[in-house]
């Protein structure tokens, strides 16, 4: 299990104009949680939503031994229509979608955020190259289809291409960070 932060949170995390004592974040599809604990080590409130029971305990296992604030939330996040609907009124400064290809959940993240809040979204990009990660195209998103996808915010930073992960596996990735307009 991968405990390092996505390179592009950890690049991108402390430039985001956040302001309150207590930012909040919504980490979609959090896996084992390497970046919902990350942030939550660095003062963020942070909801954790997965499919996973045995992802979250683990991350429910980490967050009691360190007192961390963090709430796990287990979730089918397909149909993504209906995802994020049951937070109502909640709003957060940061969502995270990272590694999980579902273009059409970037919608309801706009309306989850604050007005100025941020996304950074990562996800496998196609590619005829060898790399790390899903072998299906149907979990890889085509060139630009991300940005295309991005069009609720105000792109801050985009990438497509190779990247070395900390881990040193190469891999084929588009990135997105995004600011919601207001």
């Amino acid at each position: 299990m991968r405990t390092h932060p996505s390179a592009l949170l950890a690049r991108w995390g402390g430039r985001l104009e956040v302001t309150g004592s207590a930012p909040r974040v919504i980490d979609i599809a959090c896996g084992g949680g390497r970046n919902a604990l990350y942030l939550a080590r660095r003062g963020w409130q942070v909801d954790a939503i997965d499919i996973s029971a045995f992802a979250l305990e683990r991350i429910r296992t980490v967050t009691a031994a360190e007192g961390l604030p963090v709430r796990c939330i287990e979730r089918d996040l397909e149909p993504a229509a209906s995802a994020l609907q049951e937070f109502g009124d909640q709003r957060y400064n940061l969502a995270l979608l990272i590694r999980y290809t579902n273009l059409p959940l970037l919608k309801s993240i706009a309306r989850a955020l604050v007005p100025g809040g941020y996304v950074i979204a990562e996800m496998h990009l196609q590619t005829d190259k060898a790399v790390a990660g899903p072998r299906s195209p149907r979990f890889r998103v085509a060139p630009n289809e991300l940005r295309d996808a991005g069009s609720p915010f105000d792109v801050r930073g985009y990438f497509e291409g190779l990247v070395i992960d900390p881990d040193g596996r190469t891999v084929a990735l588009s990135q997105l960070v995004g600011r919601r307009p207001g």
